[in-house]
């Protein structure tokens, strides 16, 4: 009875990983048009379509005095619009997506600004969406009423989230890790009440050309139609304009003794916040999979990690505590982090020191390695199991310029890794004498 139990699950097992394998659709690369680059991955199972543009038009490019400029610049498109059949307000442009029962959003990350449309896939409401989002994107108006309306809004959540110590953390965190690169200025009161409308339609008119744009498109459409919507959303953008000039490089966290890296914040909170940090690696980089998984044992893996196992299970410091490194494609960082009462904060960072400390110098076990690389590959397809999903994962492997069969072979590069590569590249990457600490609202004894 053992064996024959033994022999169903090995074959269940065969069979599941048979049909992930084959369930993985391919990435298809459409024709670039004005110097952009799109790709599409065909599903039939439902009649919807995802869209979405990324653009080379993220934080990075605030100017420090005007910090907030790039992503005002974005959430300010879909509140006014010249289209085909003239102006269109904000509230026309919301009873207009409203009517398509179709989403169109903007928002902004560090690297890239990023427009998304969700809308059925039957020719008429999907290319009505689309072309309302192609004005978006050619043609906002920037009006001065509406800017001030949105600054006003943008400084009073401000000012709220300056009382939240996962706010304030953050920040300083934010600024120790970066220095001066660009990512290292976030939005202040005075950054952003000195954005004005002819900042806007600059920023626009410098970073909204075609050929800072990438296209992915998931969904129920076939490779004509998908042609068909990329030169729709980029007819009436430009293709390029003046010369942008070159970011600096981020530089590696440096070597300082620990009276540099750590910043004390007084608080008044229950608890103390706790972050740590340094400079890591982007994601096209070929120790990511060493690192991804390794950091599967030390922080990323929940309950069953390293540090959730010295800090919550053993002492009791805190409730929740992990790792993760944030990949990007100029840039890439790792963090870790807790909450605890302020006055174990002390005990609380010493441990979660030590914990990351022993696992760059010895790595994971051999079945710390197993479980972690077993735990990813059978997750994985909770990661591609729907057309939003497979989106987020089509636009970063595009933006990322990494290999289009990238979801195919993403399992057997967790499986390939080994126990020497982990701790090779947690060496390589990562220092306790370079990580950045930031300790907000302990008590001092």
């Amino acid at each position: 009875m053992n064996a024959l139990k033994k022999s169903i699950s090995a074959c269940l097992l065969t069979l599941s990983c048979f049909s992930v394998a084959h369930a993985i659709l391919p990435i298809e690369k459409l024709d670039s048009f004005k110097g952009s680059k799109g790709y599409l991955v065909q599903t039939k199972t439902l009649p919807m379509v995802d869209i979405e543009v990324s653009i080379d038009a993220g934080d990075r490019y605030d100017p420090a005095s005007k910090s907030g400029l790039a992503d005002m610049t974005a959430s300010l498109m879909n509140y006014g619009v010249r289209g085909d059949q003239g102006l269109l307000s904000e509230a026309q442009i919301a009873d207009e997506i409203a009517d398509l029962g179709a989403n169109i959003g903007l928002s902004v990350g560090g690297e890239r600004a990023i427009l998304r449309i969700r809308s059925l896939s039957r020719k008429d409401l999907r290319d009505r969406a689309v072309r309302l989002a192609a004005a978006m994107l050619s043609a906002p108006t920037y009006d001065a009423k509406i800017l001030e309306r949105e600054k006003q809004r943008t400084i009073t959540n401000l000012l709220e989230a300056e009382t939240k110590p996962e706010f304030v953390l953050d920040r300083r965190l934010t600024k120790s890790l970066y220095g001066d690169y660009p990512l290292g200025n976030t939005p202040t009161v005075k950054t952003v009440a000195a954005v004005s409308t002819n900042d806007l339609m600059q920023f626009h008119k410098q970073f909204y050309r075609s050929d800072r744009m990438i296209v992915s498109i998931v969904g129920d459409v076939d490779r004509a139609q998908a042609n068909e919507i990329m030169h729709t959303l980029l007819q009436k953008i430009p293709q390029s304009s003046a010369p942008i000039a070159k970011l600096p490089e981020l530089q590696r966290s440096p070597v300082e003794p620990l009276a540099q890296r750590e910043i004390q914040i007084p608080f008044d909170s229950q608890q103390a916040h706790i972050a740590m940090g340094m400079t890591a690696v982007t994601r096209s980089n070929p120790d990511y999979f060493p690192l991804l998984v390794g950091n599967y044992v030390l922080g990323g893996g929940g309950f069953v990690s390293r540090l959730m196992a010295e800090v919550r299970e053993k002492r009791g410091l805190a409730y929740s505590v992990s790792s993760y490194f944030i990949p990007g494609k100029d840039t890439g960082i790792f963090r870790a982090g807790l909450q605890t009462k302020s006055d174990q904060a002390a005990m609380a960072l010493e441990v979660m020191s030590s914990t990351i400390a022993k696992f760059i110098a010895d790595g994971p076990t051999p079945s710390e390695l197993l479980a972690a690389k077993s735990n990813l590959v059978n997750g994985y397809p909770l990661r591609i199991d729907n057309n939003r999903k497979l989106l987020d994962n089509v636009s970063s492997i595009a933006w990322n310029e990494l290999p289009l069969d990238t979801m195919e072979i993403w399992t057997k590069q967790v499986e390939a890794v080994t126990l020497e590569q982990v701790t090779a590249a947690f060496q390589k990457y990562l220092a306790m004498d370079r990580m950045k600490i930031v300790v907000l609202g302990a008590k001092n004894k």
